[in-house]
C-alpha cells in the first residue's frame, strides 16, 4: 500500500514538473516571438520610412494578411502532407489526383491571398513604398535567418 501511494505522488510530482517545464517553454516561445515581433516593427518602419499615420493604417492589414497567409500555408502543408502519403502509400491514380488537386489550389489560394494583399497595401501606401514592404521583408527574413545561424535564435 505505502508504494502504491509512493508511486502515485512521484507520478503526480513528475505531471506537475513536467507541466511547469511545459509553460515555461510555452512562455519563452510566446517571449521570443514578441521579441521578434518588436524587432519586426521596428525595421520595417525604418526600413520603409512609415510616417505615424502610414503606419498606424498599414500595421492592421499586414496583420491581418499574416494571419491569413499563415493560415494559407498551414493548408499547403497539409495537403503536401497527404499528397506524399498517397504516393508512398500507393494510392490510386484517381486518389494521387485528387490530392495534387487539393495541393495546388492550396498553392493557388496562397498566391491569390498575396495579390489580394498588394492591392489593400496601395490602397494606404505609396508604391515605392509597398515595393520596399517587399525588399524589407527578405532583408528580415534574411537578417533572421542570420541571427539563428549565429545562435542568436530562440534556446531550448
Amino acid at each position: 500500500m505505502k508504494t502504491l501511494r509512493f508511486l502515485s505522488q512521484l507520478v503526480l510530482t513528475a505531471v506537475l514538473i513536467s507541466g511547469t517545464a511545459i509553460n515555461a517553454s510555452a512562455q519563452k516561445k510566446e517571449d521570443w516571438k514578441q521579441k521578434i515581433m518588436q524587432e519586426k516593427i521596428a525595421f520595417f518602419t525604418t526600413e520603409m520610412d512609415l510616417t505615424q499615420e502610414e503606419a498606424q493604417n498599414f500595421w492592421p492589414v499586414y496583420n491581418q494578411f499574416c494571419k491569413e497567409e499563415h493560415e494559407a500555408q498551414k493548408l499547403i502543408m497539409k495537403t503536401y502532407k497527404d499528397l506524399n502519403e498517397a504516393i508512398e502509400s500507393g494510392k490510386s491514380e484517381k486518389e494521387i489526383s485528387a490530392c495534387l488537386d487539393r495541393y495546388l489550389k492550396a498553392r493557388e489560394e496562397k498566391r491569390d491571398l498575396s495579390t489580394a494583399a498588394a492591392g489593400r497595401f496601395r490602397k494606404i501606401l505609396s508604391d515605392e513604398k509597398v515595393a520596399r514592404l517587399y525588399i524589407t521583408e527578405e532583408k528580415f527574413r534574411r537578417d533572421q535567418i542570420r541571427k539563428l545561424h549565429h545562435n542568436h535564435g530562440p534556446k531550448k
